[in-house]
């Protein structure tokens, strides 16, 4: 089997709590709505509007936009309130810089002394790189969606990245707390590698279960860099 060469990160709920950094924001923007429970419905629209621009059914438009059609939707939809074009800009700007894990930073700089370690995401470039700096998330590189125009789990994505690096897919280890996405990526010729995340959604179960034909499997960062000899 070919050597690893490149680690490629998805970032929400992978190496960032999503939940914890965007219901705090939401808290301090919507005071009259319950802000753990609008952040998990908003993180629920997530998939569906990102199946819906790869679909061909809404145009391309980078996260940033969709995640602000969408909070939008709800908060009108579901709470009848009226978003202020402020208060939307500071509500999707939460994605920014949202905190990582404790594990994260050290452990990119634990992998990246053996490995190319980057970002995979769906963010666009602006966001990842407000994020890895607020958070000291030392990547090689980073991959946003707008590099390619699709997003996860289109193989433009993953191959794109490959062919980037100028590495074969079976050359990246694609890693992630989410089974669609690292399915997606051995569909592609990655290998991959499972990181338990089991707070990602807050008070709520994970919407989907680790399936058993990854790699690696790591209880977290750390862990994988141990694994991985780092």
């Amino acid at each position: 089997m070919s050597r690893i060469k490149v680690l490629a990160f998805d970032t929400f709920g992978t190496v960032t709590d999503w939940h914890t950094g965007v219901t705090a924001v939401l808290a301090e923007t919507f005071p009259g709505v319950d802000a753990a429970q609008l952040a998990l419905a908003w993180r629920l629209r997530y998939s569906p509007a990102l199946a819906e621009v790869e679909s061909g059914e809404r145009p391309w438009a980078l996260l940033d936009d969709l995640h602000r059609t969408e909070l939008d939707a709800i908060l009108r939809d579901r709470h009848g309130i009226e978003a202020s074009a402020e208060q939307l800009d500071h509500a999707v700007h939460a994605w920014h810089v949202i905190p990582g894990w404790p594990d994260a930073a050290d452990a990119i700089r634990r992998l990246k002394t053996r490995y190319v370690v980057t970002a995979l995401s769906n963010g666009n470039v602006a966001l990842l790189t407000e994020m890895a700096k607020h958070n000291g998330f030392d990547w090689d590189f980073i991959g946003g969606a707008d590099l390619w125009r699709h997003y996860k789990p289109a193989p433009q994505v993953y191959l794109g990245l490959a062919e980037l690096m100028r590495v074969r897919p079976d050359e990246v280890l694609m890693v992630a707390t989410h089974a669609s996405d690292l399915a997606a990526a051995r569909g592609c010729g990655l290998r991959t590698a499972y990181i338990e995340r089991p707070r990602e959604w807050g008070p709520m179960a994970k919407p989907e279960q680790r399936e058993p034909l990854d790699e690696f499997h790591a209880t977290g960062m750390d862990d994988l860099a141990d694994q991985l000899g780092c």
